[in-house]
């Protein structure tokens, strides 16, 4: 079914705050929420109220993100058990704060959970000029390459340029699907695709149920599995540690970088723009087809889906939610 982004907003706050939390929290993660649905992410937009519903009934109240110890280039946030999607907003704005007064910024946040696009906090800096990067680790549910066991999670990495257009935007998963993507198939009833998780066993399965009981595989093999090493490692630093059984203290790792540090203002945007033009004009592989750059779909579908002022929200979904939220 189709909903206005007014109430698929309205939708997802009402279950968010009969859930328990704070209804200024609820609005922003509804915002990142619908956003996500405007750019095309099913998986990631409204079905996550479900997901963070549940989480939320196991935990006590939240307390407000503070920061712990700042200096002039980075900033170390206690996330106050608040879900990810309002702590990482207001980490990406400290290392934004940091480096437009001093080039350079790296923040990071620690207990917290549930991180949501990782390429929503990269966006919002880069279109105020900024170059940014993020990680985060999740809770395990990921085996590294060649293992069976869950042992990392899924483990984004997004960075953003800005340029003269809308930025460029890569945001990446190092597993082989997404844990919202596998729950989403559960509530569907949809089976996984080959060779994206394996059962408790260690066998190949394709039910969502089997890959949520067992492991997730890592997406490229060994190189995917190398690249959420690191940022396991990246969320170690932050203040978390391996997060095996719960929803709890992810570690947020953030850096923002002006561009003005090594050359004019308004020259690497426009350099930036010019190599998007290289890199779309490039002969496509198949007749008919084009070359696009990271990000420019999802930025393109958002466009379309706001000038239609609707989103798409599955009817299996759309039931549950009005439920949750007492509608």
């Amino acid at each position: 079914m189709q909903l206005t982004i007014a109430e698929a907003t309205g939708l997802a706050v009402r279950g968010l705050t009969r859930a328990g939390m704070s209804a200024e929290n609820a609005r922003i993660t509804a915002d990142h929420l619908v956003d996500a649905a405007l750019c095309g992410h099913e998986f990631s937009s409204l079905p996550r109220v479900l997901a963070l519903a549940e989480a939320l009934r196991g935990k006590a109240p939240a307390r407000p993100t503070c920061v712990v110890r700042e200096n002039h280039c980075s900033a170390l946030l206690d996330g106050g058990d608040n879900v990810a999607y309002v702590v990482s907003l207001h980490a990406i704005d400290k290392a934004i704060d940091i480096a437009r007064k001093n080039g350079v910024a790296v923040v990071c946040a620690n207990n917290t959970w549930f991180s949501g696009r990782l390429a929503y906090y990269v966006e919002r800096a880069a279109r105020q000029g900024f170059i940014a990067m993020h990680t985060t680790n999740t809770t395990a549910r990921v085996a590294p390459f060649g293992g069976v066991d869950r042992l990392m999670g899924t483990n984004p990495f997004a960075i953003a340029f800005p340029s003269d257009e809308d930025p460029i935007i890569i945001d990446i998963g190092t597993s082989a699907t997404t844990w919202g993507d596998v729950v989403l198939a559960r509530t569907k009833g949809e089976p996984l695709a080959e060779g994206l998780a394996v059962n408790p066993a260690g066998h190949p399965t394709r039910d969502p149920q089997e890959a949520l009981d067992g492991a997730i595989l890592p997406w490229g093999g060994p190189r995917g599995s190398g690249l959420a090493l690191a940022v396991q490692l990246l969320g170690i630093l932050a203040g978390s540690e391996l997060v095996i059984d719960d929803i709890s203290n992810y570690g947020l790792f953030f850096v923002v970088i002006d561009p003005k540090l090594f050359m004019p203002s308004d020259q690497f945007p426009a350099r930036v723009a010019a190599f998007r033009q290289f890199v779309t004009s490039n002969r496509a592989q198949t007749h008919g087809g084009t070359v696009r750059m990271p990000g420019d779909s999802s930025q393109q579908k958002r466009r379309d889906n706001i000038a239609k002022g609707v989103i798409s929200l599955d009817d299996a979904v759309y039931a549950r939610l009005r439920e949750l939220g007492g509608d």
